[in-house]
């Protein structure tokens, strides 16, 4: 079945590269840069920016956490003065309903 070569085994035949998804090329040939060995000249894992990414995505969490705790507090007294102002809203009917029941009788 020659008609149904994939787009991968076409790519290879015309020479061009194939790269698959989701996987990358790992060049082991080439030499490592002096930010790429560790102190005594071994290859360091590629993971010295992983450092600075997880320490600025946890500043950024605890950022997020503190707003959310402020938004909270704002939150509940927002819901206290809602209580109190439907609390003077009840009070208030009830005045006005006592005040036109003593008109009326």
């Amino acid at each position: 079945m020659a008609a149904a070569r994939t787009w991968r085994s076409r790519a290879a035949a015309r020479g061009g590269s194939v790269r698959m998804r989701g996987r990358r090329r790992r060049d082991h040939g080439r030499e490592a840069s002096g930010a790429e060995r560790g102190p005594g000249g071994e290859r360091r894992p590629a993971v010295a920016g992983r450092g600075r990414a997880r320490k600025s995505l946890e500043r950024e969490r605890n950022l997020l956490m503190t707003k959310a705790d402020n938004y909270e507090k704002e939150l509940s007294v927002l819901r206290k003065e809602n209580r109190q102002n439907a609390a003077l809203a009840v009070a208030v009917g009830l005045l006005i309903a006592l005040i036109y029941a003593c008109w009326t009788m």
